[in-house]
């Protein structure tokens, strides 16, 4: 699944205030559960944190990918965050995040997910990616960067 099946300017947020890990994950719940029909926030976020006690998804560079499989899930959906400041999310190079992509999938869909997973552990190791994206200033410059770096 490619980066523009996944995002919606609604699901792009620049210069989000994060504060801790449960925070930002508690707020793209939410804002997420108000854009996706039959989703509730609390599924979300339970989900989410749920996959963290797993082992963090902070995957190193200021990058993490939280993610989960969720049976009220009809398709994939994805979230591009931004923080005004970084946060520890416990990552695997101990560096603090501030950019987050949130990934829902529905259950049964194993290979998507990881394929998914994949592509954006691809997009998001790329340094001049990394860059473009901290860059930005506004959600739709977020979502437009993000895009145009997912093609080339």
């Amino acid at each position: 699944m490619s980066l523009h099946e996944l995002l919606t300017p609604p699901l792009t947020i620049c210069n989000l205030d994060g504060g801790s890990k449960k925070r930002v994950l508690e707020t793209a719940s939410k804002l997420i559960a108000e854009q996706a029909q039959g989703l509730a926030a609390e599924d979300i976020f339970s989900g989410l944190i749920g996959r963290e006690r797993l082992g963090s998804t902070g995957i190193g560079s200021g990058i993490a990918i939280p993610h989960c499989r969720l049976d009220q899930a009809q398709r994939a959906i994805g979230m591009l965050i931004k923080l005004v400041e970084p946060i520890d999310f416990d990552a695997i190079d101990n560096q603090p995040v501030d950019l987050l992509f949130v990934l829902l999938v529905p259950s049964e869909a194993s290979d998507e997910h990881l394929q998914t997973l994949a592509m954006l552990a691809e997009l998001f190791s790329r340094q001049e990616v990394l860059a473009a994206l901290r860059d930005t200033s506004t959600d739709q410059q977020l979502f437009d960067t993000a895009l145009r770096l997912a093609k080339g």
